[in-house]
């Protein structure tokens, strides 16, 4: 009885097993499924494959066409952040002239099994073969943000990794001072760091060690408008290895540093970073910064929060007062225009 009963439920482990026809093989971005013999039914599923972060199959429906479905399998995954597939089908007949039948280059989203169906107007007999090359698999968000590649954007690619690299050389480059040429002085204290970064970053670093005379043979410059802390931040920065919250602490210095040495990818972060910023506390700084730098989104940011929504009300008597005797002119003109207009609106 033991036997017998072994014998059975090995039989039936076998017939639970998947066959060689269903399984897909994978490499790269390609997919295929190589199908022996469609037999009898019209309906035939392939065993799931992975591709990115989703399992996917192929099903094949045979009637008057012969309809390719390809679709994720159903998950957590695939319905929180169901991909969207840009793809080519290419279906072959085995044999000595190998028959290939090409489809167009498709991008669809892809939830169910009906969301994608080929339908090719042939008859197919005996041995062929199905593969899918994806062309790109971008994540779908639900809350609507962009969606996003898995190879052009995932942060393990080769392109990712090789500049996580190159930023890690950097910073040990100028954390250890390592063959550093240029020393600079600042309101209180030294820093070491290379005229090469400098120069590359700022048109006016590169112009000064190029041609002032001074600066190329000391190898010394001096910043003294700004603090040790600060400048280090700015280094930071031009490195690559600053810190979100040291940005944001030293942001109104590194604004004033990316005015003085030209560095404008550094003032449009910081403008963009004070703009998200304002507050009731601040807004009046801002707008001082915004004039003095000619930072035109912050002023206008700073003026919408004042006037628009009401926020001059919240600011003190003694501050508003402060920035009418000190402010540049025509500042004080525009705040009284932009007033008016919303005072007075036609």
């Amino acid at each position: 009885m033991n036997r017998k009963q072994d014998d059975k439920n090995l039989s039936v482990r076998h017939s639970n097993s998947p066959t060689m026809a269903e399984r897909v093989d994978t490499v790269a971005r390609l997919a295929q499924w190589k199908i022996d013999n469609f037999g009898p039914s019209s309906y035939k599923k392939s065993d799931p494959f992975k591709l990115g972060i989703w399992n996917w199959h192929f099903a094949i429906v045979r009637n008057r066409f012969f309809s390719i479905h390809l679709f994720p399998e159903p998950s957590r995954v695939s319905k929180e952040h169901p991909p969207v597939a840009r793809f080519i089908l290419r279906v072959s007949v085995a044999g000595s002239s190998r028959k290939f039948i090409i489809s167009p280059v498709y991008e669809r989203l892809l939830r169910t099994q009906d969301d994608f169906i080929w339908s090719v107007d042939t008859a197919f007999t005996g041995r062929f073969i199905i593969d899918v090359e994806f062309l790109d698999l971008k994540i779908c968000h639900m809350s609507g943000e962009e969606p996003r590649s898995i190879w052009s954007s995932d942060g393990n690619s080769p392109c990712n990794k090789a500049q996580r690299s190159t930023l890690h050389c950097l910073s040990r480059m100028l954390d250890e001072a390592i063959h550093a040429d240029l020393t600079i002085i600042t309101s209180n204290g030294t820093l070491r760091a290379h005229k090469a970064v400098l120069s590359a970053s700022s048109p006016v670093f590169q112009s000064m060690f190029h041609h002032n005379l001074k600066e190329k043979e000391s190898s010394t410059i001096h910043i003294e408008d700004i603090s040790l802390e600060s400048c280090t931040a700015l280094l930071s920065y031009l490195y690559g290895s600053i810190k979100h919250e040291d940005f944001r602490k030293h942001c109104l210095a590194l604004l004033g540093a990316a005015n003085k040495y030209d560095i404008g990818d550094l003032k449009d972060l910081c403008e963009e970073s004070l703009l998200e910023d304002i507050n009731s506390g601040n807004v009046l700084e801002m707008l001082n910064e915004a004039w003095l730098y000619q930072l035109h989104k912050l002023k206008k940011g700073c003026l919408t929060f004042l006037f628009e929504f009401g926020k001059i009300y919240d600011v003190k008597d003694d501050e508003i007062n402060n920035l009418f005797q000190h402010a540049d002119r025509e500042l004080v003109m525009e705040m009284f225009h932009v007033m008016l207009t919303v005072s007075n609106p036609e």
